[in-house]
């Protein structure tokens, strides 16, 4: 699906390798979902076999939710926010290309206008392009054209019957106001208790003259794979919207954040839908509805929600606090990949590979080093590098935790004491870009495995911007068909080490290769310094892509 995209419900949508991923918000109002206390799944009547004929088939029918929907409809709400004008919207026109009055373009015009400010001519709400109302591309938010405001429409549900609500970040993402919508109608002003960018996820506050019907969170833990899941919300606007389907994957990474972990479900999310409730059979919330994966912008049967048992402590945090603490380790890791995995002899590929240590953090107190491989945290196996952020960022700050490490081919155990995370993005080794070849070679280079290197002198580090804190040899030349540049490696690029011991000279690296060899190695692992930031890359010996 080289045009899929996953959407995200209000008014923003990130992007994803290869498709994109579509928020709900989509100028559709989400109506609430199911109201307090579970609400189990009617059996349907099987069908009537008593005077069936002997030969005649037993027909399925599969589960009601009728009860689930009629108790938990009221607990589900619209959420509507109103984004400040921004002094050039999007929509604007160039200068000098106003259209003149009575021109056959001017109804067209202000049509286009209207519906970038998420409104039709009636007045209807409408979704603004990529299925994000009226605003920023992508129906992201941002002020309107002619410094207008704009609007995002999604859904949240009530957790608290004093009007606490849950939503997405993304719905009410710069909003300038918000208001929500029950199910009866009435709509009340909203504050925003408080909101977290990472997972996506915000609480919000209205006063009610009376209690509200409320929803009550499950255990997404205890939700298996072929179970059925409800989802209520307001999907292009059709408030109150019941749609069905089963659990079809758990721990979705969809790489829109360190945490993600999305429950997958094939019943039908849209636009609109966007920090609505996700419900197991008994009319628990085991997840808000995030995102969808759609080349159209409909449902396709793919859509993703934040599982409870993650956003169940954020949301509790938002309400004691207003904002989220999470640990802090202080190491920036990458993937163990298979080539990886065989270059440090290891079994397999679980764990996570530190390619950086804080200066002052955590780990380095500890004495965690560039190289080792964090195998396990708290006694918890890393099946995958992606867990090491979550279990790090949910465990309590100031807490002593013991790490399993893979150091020079043995394992170690170390103990660090966790700090807090400080309004730092959660730093994780990223994958370079390959480019095509190109060629700055100075003097003495010397090549090996499609590269050509390069001690590192004074004029090269003027020319690459490369630091006086990096040592290593530069790459001057990437042969385009080369491993090396499937690999990502690019012109500029300084090797620090190979084989985990450091070079300062293309015979040092020549060394290293000729050594691996030796050992049987059928891939080097080098440490790669790009830009400041640093990640290992295996290159195999033997030159062959595979």
């Amino acid at each position: 699906m080289p045009h899929a995209s996953l959407r995200r419900s209000p008014h923003t949508s990130r992007h994803l390798p290869a498709a994109a991923l579509c928020a709900l918000l989509a100028g559709a109002v989400l109506s609430p979902a199911l109201p307090a206390g579970p609400a189990a799944a009617q059996e349907a009547p099987a069908a009537n076999t008593v005077n069936a004929a002997p030969n005649a088939s037993r027909t399925y029918a599969p589960p009601s939710f009728r009860d689930l929907a009629r108790t938990q409809v009221d607990t589900v709400v619209n959420i509507s926010s109103t984004q400040a004008p921004q002094a050039s919207g999007g929509g604007r026109l160039p200068e000098g290309m106003d259209v003149p009055p009575g021109s056959p373009l001017e109804e067209f015009f202000r049509e286009f206008r209207n519906r970038q400010r998420g409104g039709q001519p009636n007045g209807t709400p409408e979704s603004g392009p990529n299925g994000g109302p009226g605003g920023g591309p992508n129906g992201g938010p941002g002020g309107g054209p002619g410094g207008l405001p704009s609007t995002a429409l999604g859904s949240g549900f009530i957790i608290d019957p004093s009007g606490l609500i849950v939503t997405n970040s993304h719905v009410v993402a710069d909003a300038a106001e918000i208001s929500v919508t029950l199910h009866n109608g009435t709509r009340l002003p909203a504050k925003l208790v408080g909101s977290d960018a990472p997972t996506d996820l915000a609480l919000l506050k209205v006063e009610s003259d009376k209690p509200l019907a409320a929803a009550h969170w499950g255990d997404s833990e205890t939700v298996e794979v072929g179970d059925w899941v409800v989802a209520i919300g307001n999907p292009f606007g059709l408030g109150g919207s019941v749609t069905a389907g089963i659990l079809s994957a758990r721990a979705r990474d969809i790489q829109q954040g360190p945490y993600d972990e999305y429950l997958q479900t094939d019943a039908a999310i849209n636009r609109g839908n966007s920090g609505g409730p996700l419900y197991d059979a008994g009319g628990a919330v085991i997840g808000i509805n995030t995102a969808i994966y759609s080349p159209t912008g409909g449902s396709v049967g793919i859509g993703f929600a934040i599982p409870s048992s993650l956003a169940k402590p954020i949301i509790d945090q938002l309400k004691d606090g207003g904002k989220v603490r999470r640990g802090w380790l202080g190491v920036q890791v990458q993937r163990v990949t298979p080539d990886i995995a065989e270059s440090l002899g290891m079994d397999g590929t679980g764990g996570a590979l530190v390619t950086s240590v804080s200066p002052d953090s955590p780990a380095a107190s500890a004495g965690l080093r560039q190289g080792d491989v964090i195998t396990a945290f708290n006694g918890k196996p890393l099946e995958q590098m992606r867990e090491l952020p979550r279990l790090v960022a949910s465990t309590e700050i100031g807490r002593d935790v013991p790490l399993s490490v893979l150091r020079g081919g043995k394992q170690e155990s170390v103990q660090v004491t966790l700090g807090e995370l400080r309004n730092e993005p959660q730093q994780l080794a990223m994958s370079g870009s390959s480019g095509a070849p190109r060629s700055a070679q100075p003097e003495e280079s010397k090549s090996a495995l499609g590269l050509k290197l390069a001690p590192l002198t004074p004029g090269l580090r003027e020319t690459f911007s490369i630091g006086e804190d990096v040592d290593g040899v530069v790459v001057t030349e990437v042969d385009g068909d080369s491993v090396a540049s499937q690999r990502g490696l690019d012109l500029g690029d300084v090797i620090v080490e190979a084989g985990q011991e450091p070079v300062s000279t293309p015979a040092d690296l020549e060394s290293r290769i000729a050594k691996a060899k030796e050992q049987g190695r059928k891939t080097l692992l080098m440490l790669v310094s790009r830009g400041g930031d640093l990640r290992y890359v295996p290159l195999p010996l033997d030159g062959n892509k595979g």
